[in-house]
Order: C-alpha cells, then structure tokens, then sequence
C-alpha cells in the first residue's frame, strides 16, 4: 500500500515516487496497490490521482497494480469507475463506505451496485477502524458467492474469529488478504493467502519473504522474520498511518516526512526513533 511522496509545498514529489518504487520492486513485491488510505487518496485531486497512475503504469510496466476507488457516495464511485482509464490496471480495491454508517443491506447493494460498473475484479476493503462501520462475515461471503467480479477482501477488523469465517464458508475463488501487517502472519495460518501491506515499502524483501514464507508452510523461517520487524509496529502506527511509515522511509532516505494536512508530519521523537532503529539495524 504505497504512500505518496510530497514535496515541502505539498506538491507530489515523483522523484521520490520513483526511488520508493524502484525500492518496492527490487525488494520482489508482488503487487503495487496505488491510492489507498496509505498514499492519502482522500487529500489527492482527481488530476492527481491519474497523474500518479500514468506515471507508474508507464514506466513499471511488469508488476500488477491495484487503484483504490473508495468512498461514501456509490454514485460517484461508479461515475468515477466509468471516467478512469483502466489500461495496465488490473483490479480495484473499494473501501466500505465510511462515516455514512449504512447496514449490512446497504454494504451489499453498493457494492452490488459497483460489481455492475466495474470493468476490473474489486477487493473489498474492510477497516471498521477508519470507516465506522464493519462489513460482517455474512455480508462478505454473500457478496462472494453471487458477484463473480468480486474476488478478494482486504480484513483489518482485527476480528479472528470473523476472519476465520470468511475463510472457513468463502468459495474457492475468493482470496482473504491481511490489511494489518502485525496480524498477517497469524491470517495466512488460518488460510489468508496474503496482506496489502505497510511495512511492506520500507522492508520489502523481507516482508515478502515472510509472507512466501508462511504461504510455503515453512513456519519457522516466517515466524523468524515477523518477529524480527515485530518491534517496529508500535513506532509505525503510533502516530497514524502514513505518518509513521513516511518517518520510517525518510531514516533510509526515500522520501520527505512531509504528509497532507488534514495529517501532522512526525515528531522529532518518532523520527529520532526510527533513525535509530533503522540505523542500528
């Protein structure tokens, strides 16, 4: 889950863009997920948003990326579904919607009503965290089994036992990823076959490592390394996301620490932390 990098006048810094890139995709990433919380899509404009893409696809030609297309209003969702331009992307992930709070028939209908427009598989995005409100186990495998389109869940509710009944009732080809890099580890035990990750920018050939690791049943090389970065959770979203993680990537020289407000950059003691950890490493 990539940031976006700014320059000190806010403006979108690509040559940082390009180093964090560059970074992500040696590292083996398998996957770049563009425009979601993390890359603080919600402050970006729309000409932005597909000036980041076009730059990207351009010029990273052989690694899937994912958009994210997310928000509180289904109608203008699926009206900026029928504007983008969807060559060399291969799939979107779309948020629950947040601060509307609808229920459980409401999840499913926008999301119906999105399967209908999308020309590309949607990941579902569940984080109650952020959005207020929870997709439920049953919402998600009823939006599974009938909507063919829609092929995987991106679950940070940080509920195991909700997680595990998506796993144990999903169809076989619907995939469960982790969106909290701490619990992933444990999710791909239970079945998750994945995690659009944070922490996955700043350590990539490790994180992913981890994960094929734990996806290739060799349970002590993963445990391993996810106890190796385990320290670094708590620094990393203290502060909130992508705060942390733009300290983290600042201490190894890829990026500005600088975030959009409505977000404050990091304290000197979460930068001061994090160069001497990553310094020390």
């Amino acid at each position: 889950a990539l940031i976006t990098c700014f320059n000190n006048d806010l403006s979108i810094d690509y040559e940082s863009m390009d180093k964090l890139l560059s970074h992500v995709i040696l590292g083996g990433v398998d996957y770049l997920v563009l425009l979601g919380t993390t890359g603080e899509s919600v402050t970006l404009s729309k000409k932005e948003k597909n000036e980041i893409v076009t730059f990207i696809r351009r010029k990273y030609t052989e690694i899937p990326i994912v958009i994210g297309i997310g928000g509180n209003s289904t109608g203008d969702i699926i009206q900026e579904i029928k504007e983008t331009d969807f060559e060399g992307i291969d799939a979107i992930l779309s948020v629950s919607p947040y601060y509307n709070k609808p229920s459980q028939e409401g999840i499913y209908n926008h999301y119906k009503m999105i399967s209908k427009e999308s020309p590309k598989p949607i990941i579902l995005y569940n984080v109650p965290s952020r959005t207020g409100s929870n997709i439920s186990s049953q919402t998600t495998l009823k939006l599974a089994h009938d909507f063919e389109n829609i092929v995987a869940i991106k679950e940070a509710s940080g509920d195991l036992d909700q997680i595990m009944n998506i796993i144990n009732h999903k169809p076989d080809n619907f995939t469960v990823l982790s969106g909290d890099d701490s619990l992933t580890l444990p999710m791909i035990y239970m079945g998750a076959k994945g995690v659009i990750s944070v922490i996955g920018q700043l350590f990539p050939q490790e994180y992913t490592k981890m994960v094929h690791e734990a996806l290739n049943n060799n349970i002590y090389k993963a445990n391993s390394i996810h106890y190796n970065l385990y320290h670094l959770y708590d620094p990393l979203y203290i502060e909130g996301n992508p705060v942390g993680i733009k300290a983290a990537l600042n201490a190894i020289d890829i990026c500005n620490l600088v975030v959009r407000p409505p977000l404050n950059n990091a304290s000197k003691k979460i930068v001061d932390q994090f160069k001497s950890i990553l310094h020390n490493k």
